[in-house]
């Protein structure tokens, strides 16, 4: 139902204010996004040593020979690694150290380290936040502010859903005109121009938009959604002491029986420490796994968790048989970078992101225009309800 009269001025006036606080952090998180969708990509293309020598063999790296050279080069390094395996031929093997003695304090800065699949040798050592994607990951999600900022980012994000719901009232047309709100025409002036533009853009982008801001917002405050999808935080299955007399076995046997679990799903990440670690055997190996169906192959939500000595299945969880609050957080990260719709939907959510500094410039443009109209004394036209 299109607005009318005071309501019409009402939302106006809301729609108005919302814009002008948030033109500069609404462009500049839609800008960065736009960034991050391809990130590993970008990543590789400006440091082109984290490309492998020769392309990875069809076969997955094995685990425990990741795990035996990361010990040759980081032997203080006893915690968990969490290993990442390649996603194409083309990509290195990833190992991330969660909580790196030097950056103890920080918020989020795990050590990366990049191998060549192949060799096994590492073609790159960075601290999260110390290289160009990252940092970009880290202004977009907590503007570089940590826990506070990224609860800043969520509360932004309230407010953005708010513009964006606000001006799609306003150019909510009547039955009738539909189909003419939905097709631009040419008018003379700047001021019908930028508000043509700025009305359309907002219309066709809205429903990815929405959806965006709402991921982005969930993303943002983890515990709060979790509490509105009524889940409980996931527990970590306890290692009980294995008999002396049991055969320890290595990694990759360990990760096959994950694998057995699941026959057909694809290794993705894992979580283990090294085979000698007093850390370590205290902590279950840990697998995550690609089920086709997933909306997400990178972070799939497929877990194994497994004893580090034996090998004994301790958990599983199956995202097939889950809770529907547990689908749709599952579904949170994929439908917020694209990659639940594939290539496609990634650059979807690419041009999504540049729709903000669009609606942003249009929409101040206007209302400059109409600011120096009034000063000369010649008020504009009011624009109509809907673009005719």
């Amino acid at each position: 139902m299109a607005l009318r009269g005071k309501t019409r001025a009402v939302v106006l006036q809301a729609h108005t204010v919302l814009g002008w606080l948030l033109v500069g952090w609404w462009a500049l998180v839609g800008l960065t996004g736009s960034l991050l969708v391809f990130y590993p990509t970008v990543d590789a293309l400006l440091d082109p040593g984290l490309r492998p020598q020769r392309p990875v063999a069809s076969a997955a790296p094995s685990p425990e020979a990741v795990l035996a050279a990361l010990q040759q080069h980081h032997p203080q390094r006893t915690g968990p690694w969490r290993l990442e395996m390649p996603l194409h031929a083309e990509a290195p093997l990833t190992a991330r150290y969660p909580r790196p003695a030097e950056r103890a304090q920080a918020f989020f800065a795990p050590l990366m380290v990049t191998l060549d699949p192949g060799r096994l040798a590492p073609t790159s050592t960075r601290f999260w936040g110390d290289f160009a994607v990252t940092w970009v990951y880290d202004l977009h999600y907590t503007l570089l502010l940590g826990e506070t900022g990224r609860t800043v980012v969520g509360t932004l994000g309230l407010l953005g859903l708010g513009a964006l719901l606000s001006g799609l009232a306003l150019w909510w047309p009547t039955r009738a005109r539909w189909k003419d709100a939905l097709r631009w025409r040419w008018r003379s002036g700047a001021a019908r121009w930028h508000f043509d533009m700025h009305t359309l853009a907002g219309a066709y982008s809205a429903p990815v938009l929405l959806v965006l801001s709402l991921s982005g917002v969930a993303l943002a405050w983890p515990d709060t959604t979790r509490d509105l999808l009524g889940l409980q935080p996931m527990p970590v299955p306890q290692v009980a002491p294995a008999p002396t007399t049991t055969p320890r076995l290595g990694l990759d046997a360990i990760v096959q029986r994950g694998l057995d679990r699941f026959p057909g799903a694809e290794l993705r990440w894992v979580e283990a420490s090294y085979p000698d670690s007093p850390i370590g055997a205290g902590r279950p190996v840990v697998l995550r796994l690609y089920q086709p169906g997933e909306p997400s192959r990178r972070f799939p939500h497929t877990r194994v968790w497994l004893h580090p000595h034996s090998g004994a299945l301790l958990a599983v969880h199956d995202p097939a048989h889950q809770s529907p609050g547990a689908t749709v957080q599952q579904w949170l990260h994929p439908l917020h970078n694209g990659e639940a719709l594939g290539l496609a939907g990634r650059w979807l959510a690419v041009l999504a992101g540049l729709v903000p500094a669009w609606l942003g410039w249009t929409g101040l443009r206007r209302w400059w225009l109409k600011r120096q109209a009034r000063q000369r004394g010649r008020p504009l036209a009011p624009s109509p309800a809907s673009p005719p």
